[in-house]
């Protein structure tokens, strides 16, 4: 059985203290949420601590937003695997388009993260997706193709999530259609050696079209953006109802 994973990515939001305030909301609206669903928050760093001591031992898991390949050294600003797994964190975000777009991330050097995180032991996230300008093309295969084959060089598909977001659709209240989504997700399922690994949908996932999404016979999934950073939004995005 492939895993539901339920994971909210607040990207810049939130200070410790609205973190914690969030926590006090959402925690009691998941609390009859089938178990068979994972529940993770991909949240800033500096959340990340405080939040790990908050949820110890509950049902939410916690995600960074990004990771070094390297395990140390002179790499300012960065944030390595271990130390991300020293304090409790079992997911990270790899390969987001906004990562791509603004900050130099490739293909090659998002494997390179995968296989860090792997290596600590994280569940790397590795995010896909086409743009308007290739999907326009008629290349969105070939591009979602590509990116999964270079980023999955040498990794573990047995320790795995792969969230498929196309990147007009992120942000932008442009959703996917649910079935075209359930398409390219098979696509990508039929490049991976390990069929039960997990597959999320991501862009514009809100409580109104959650159902719909999940409903799909690929779709495992989602990875959520904005509707992820009110609790009531991400609560009813947990509890989808198929």
């Amino acid at each position: 059985m492939r895993k539901i994973i339920i994971a909210g990515n607040w990207k810049m939001h939130k200070t410790q203290a609205e973190a914690q305030a969030f926590l006090q909301e959402f925690k009691p609206l998941i609390e009859d949420a089938a178990e068979s669903r994972e529940v993770v928050l991909c949240v800033p760093f500096t959340d990340l601590s405080g939040m790990s001591q908050q949820l110890h031992g509950g049902r939410v898991r916690l995600g960074a937003q990004n990771v070094h390949w390297e395990p140390s050294g002179a790499y300012t600003g960065e944030i390595s695997a271990a130390m991300l797994a020293e304090i409790g964190i079992h997911y990270v975000v790899i390969g987001h388009s906004e990562r791509r777009q603004y900050f130099g991330e490739t293909d090659e050097t998002a494997n390179l993260r995968v296989l860090a995180a792997q290596k600590a032991g994280l569940i790397p996230i590795l995010c896909v997706g086409e743009s308007k300008a290739q999907r326009d093309a008629g290349e969105t295969e070939q591009v979602i193709i590509d990116q999964v084959k270079k980023g999955l060089v040498n990794v573990d598909q047995s320790n795995l999530v792969i969230a498929y977001e196309p990147i007009w659709a992120i942000g932008t209240g442009d959703t996917c259609a649910a079935t075209e989504a359930n398409r390219v997700i098979g696509l990508i399922r039929e490049q991976l050696t390990n069929s039960q690994v997990t597959i999320q949908y991501g862009g514009s996932v809100n409580a109104n079209n959650v159902d719909e999404i999940m409903a799909q016979s690929e779709i495992d999934g989602a990875l959520v953006g904005g509707a992820s950073l009110e609790p009531q939004s991400l609560a009813r995005i947990v509890n989808f109802q198929p």
